[in-house]
């Protein structure tokens, strides 16, 4: 009887605070910081030292380190990478960033009421609109709760679909790989991205009752601040309610229009392509 009498207290002090949200002209800015890990056992070339590991992954830590800004409103969003400036002296690092530019989400539009997503995707030079409906994520709202800044959020859980870039895949077969291990009946069959599950752990506070997130994560019954999924974390770090200038929410609209598995498809094509010129280089550099 307590518990039911505590929660039903929160919720309603919840409610009081978020009152000033349902205005109609209500917008906001939320800032998240974004950090992915590389399975470095997976990664690289067959034989190589972890000393050389090292130095990539330390090489590779500020590529893997994003900040976002999601603009938003009761029924849209926009989420977008802020740029950062080259240091100098970083011609080789930023030929692998604009490398990795190609697998990482571009422009990112969601508008929950009409279930819309847009994206604006370059790979390689050439550019993608890919246009889709807003994936449906089953989430199972748990009672778990923690601190965000001032925020007090309630935890959630979901099983979706990855469709994020795998470095692993650019690490060669082994050499010891034979045919016969190959058909072994333990064997998978080949997939793309978007046929692997991950789990998706999401922190949402209901002080701020609106259905939006970071990337493509939405469906709560309030703002996502921290998401964890796979080896990439994302945490709000600021957010601005209605701030004194007007927050524009960008809606892609340039590029070849495509679907998000048709350009996966696009994407494994380009990866696969890729993964042979690397083998072609390795057996010219051991011919030499």
């Amino acid at each position: 009887m307590i518990t039911t009498i505590l929660k039903s207290a929160t919720l309603l002090l919840f409610f009081l605070v978020s009152l000033p949200l349902t205005a109609q002209d209500f917008q906001a800015k939320a800032y998240y910081m974004s950090k992915t890990s590389i399975d470095m056992d997976n990664f690289g070339r067959p034989g190589m030292s972890e000393e050389q590991k090292k130095q990539i992954a330390e090489r590779m830590k500020s590529m893997l380190e994003k900040t976002y800004v999601l603009n938003f409103n009761k029924t849209e969003s926009n989420y977008k990478e802020e740029e950062k400036l080259e240091a100098p002296g970083q011609g080789q690092g930023a030929r692998f960033r604009g490398i990795m530019s190609s697998f990482t989400g571009g422009n990112q539009y969601k508008n929950i009421k009409e279930k819309a997503f847009l994206q604006d995707q370059e790979l390689f030079g050439k550019q993608f609109l890919i246009k889709d409906s807003l994936p449906q994520i089953n989430w199972v709202m748990g009672s778990e709760t923690k601190q965000i800044g001032q925020y007090m959020c309630f935890k959630a859980t979901a099983t979706i679909p990855d469709t994020n870039f795998d470095f692993t895949r650019f690490r060669r077969r082994s050499q010891h790989t034979t045919p016969q291990q190959d058909s072994t009946q333990t064997k998978e069959p080949e997939t793309n991205n978007s046929e692997k599950l991950i789990q998706v752990e999401a922190w949402y506070t209901l002080q701020i009752p609106i259905s939006q997130g970071p990337g493509e994560y939405w469906g709560l019954p309030g703002l996502i601040l921290e998401v964890s999924a796979g080896r990439t974390t994302v945490l709000c770090s600021k957010i601005v309610i209605n701030p004194s200038e007007k927050v524009v929410i960008n809606k892609p609209s340039k590029g070849k229009e495509v679907t998000k598995l048709e350009y996966q498809e696009i994407l494994e094509k380009k990866m696969k392509e890729l993964r042979e010129n690397f083998r072609g280089r390795g057996r010219g550099g051991r011919r030499g």
